[in-house]
């Protein structure tokens, strides 16, 4: 039996606890490539400015999403998954699969 707190299904959980990082995950696995923060927000319905930049912060120390910062007139920054961000993709597809199996 595996010991709990070395438990990888735990571990994996724990990446997408919280309200929006599935959400967040979701919007860049299916642009399936890079958002900036206001198309983000726009496809991600009642989250405020405030929540989203904290959910993109958790994601990017996670490892699992980018973030790159463009110093031009007008400054934007866009977001798109990492590699480990990227490996995330199968679990969605199979968590469709299952959603269409059980609808």
């Amino acid at each position: 039996m595996i010991e709990m707190t070395n438990c990888p299904v735990r571990k994996g959980l724990q990446l997408f606890a919280g309200k929006w990082k599935t959400r967040v995950l979701y919007e860049l696995i299916v642009t399936n490539g890079t958002l900036r923060f206001g198309q983000l927000q726009k496809s991600i319905t009642n989250i405020s400015n405030t929540m989203l930049t904290a959910t993109l912060k958790e994601l990017e120390e996670m490892g699992l999403v980018s973030r790159k910062q463009f110093n031009e007139i007008p400054p934007h920054v866009e977001y798109s998954l990492t590699e480990s961000g990227r490996a995330l993709i199968p679990i969605f597809d199979a968590i469709g699969i299952w959603g269409k199996k059980y609808l």
